[in-house]
């Protein structure tokens, strides 16, 4: 357990040292994540926007698809300006108090954004499977249950991983190779028993992203035999076209996360675990908008009125 005697947190540091071997790149990488974090947050809060005041969006699959503007748009927050100001300032240390506090909001919303995607799987396939009764299982009360299980799973996962990480003692400054705080970074940085820890990161995080996988395919599976056995074939192509961009996100997604896992932990490594990091962390939140709307022409639909109001108005 954290004691007075072995650990003041207050006083803990850790020195998070991002891309710092690389200082020739320090200011190509700071313009570049910062134009990413500038897109990310105009193309979730636009499309978050565009669904609010667009009443032929007010369907289930664009209820969804706001709230996962949402999770990325604040995921992408929490993780992209300390990961600017690393790159500007010489001072990369960070309290132990604020590691915890950046790691355990981020926990929310990587757990929230799991379920949300099993959630929109589900979606597609009551859509596909059962479209005479899509407006009766889907109802907005459903959707509602669904969300609030999605949110509250990433808040108890929140909880159960921070605490497990509060449990550790942690003596001295400790410099991570790495720009954001994971919890192989509390890890890596404890000086006590970590096994509690380890076993709670095993369950909570397998057990999250297998539960979910195990919805998104059974769905998927689902939907491609219910899509073969149509006789039209634009009636194949239209029910296909619904699923393609979750079908893309989601492979996206738990792609990344699998090629995190499947890198080897070696000093070799640590430059391909960063950019693999960078790019769950950074790209995909800012990939998400334009991955839902480059096929949906009601939201390209959108967005191309919102354009043009403002320039009527200009």
């Amino acid at each position: 357990m954290m004691s007075p005697d072995k650990n003041e947190s207050t006083t803990v540091m850790f020195i998070l040292l991002g891309f710092s071997e690389y200082p020739e790149l320090q200011v190509p990488l700071f313009l570049l994540f910062l134009t990413i974090y500038t897109v990310t947050v105009v193309g979730n809060v636009g499309m978050i926007v565009v669904i609010m005041i667009n009443p032929k969006l007010h369907t289930p699959m664009y209820f969804f698809l706001k709230h996962l503007s949402f999770v990325d748009f604040c995921y992408s927050t929490i993780i992209t300006p300390k990961l600017l100001e690393n790159l500007i300032v010489e001072d990369r240390s960070i309290s132990i108090n604020a590691c915890i506090t950046q790691f355990a909001i981020g926990a929310i919303f990587v757990m929230t954004e799991m379920v949300m995607l099993a959630v929109m799987a589900y979606d597609r396939f009551v859509a596909i499977c059962y479209p005479l009764l899509y407006t009766v299982f889907m109802s907005p009360q459903r959707c509602a249950l669904l969300m609030t299980v999605a949110y509250t799973s990433g808040i108890i996962s929140s909880i159960v991983l921070s605490y497990s990480i509060l449990v550790l003692s942690f003596c001295e400054i400790k410099i991570i190779n790495n720009f954001v705080c994971e919890y192989n970074v509390f890890l890596s940085a404890s000086c006590s028993d970590k096994h509690f820890s380890e076993i709670i990161l095993f369950i909570f995080v397998n057990l999250n992203a297998f539960c979910t996988l195990i919805i998104i395919l059974t769905s998927y599976l689902l939907i491609f035999v219910t899509i073969l056995k149509m006789h039209s074939a634009s009636g194949r192509y239209k029910a296909f076209s619904t699923c393609t961009s979750h079908l893309m996100a989601v492979t996206i997604y738990y792609g990344t996360i699998i090629f995190l896992c499947c890198i080897p932990n070696s000093k070799n490594s640590s430059l391909i675990v960063k950019v693999g990091s960078v790019f769950y962390t950074v790209v995909i939140p800012m990939l998400d908008p334009f991955i839902y709307s480059l096929r949906n022409n009601d939201v390209k639909e959108c967005f191309r009125r919102v354009v043009d109001l403002k320039t009527i108005s200009l």
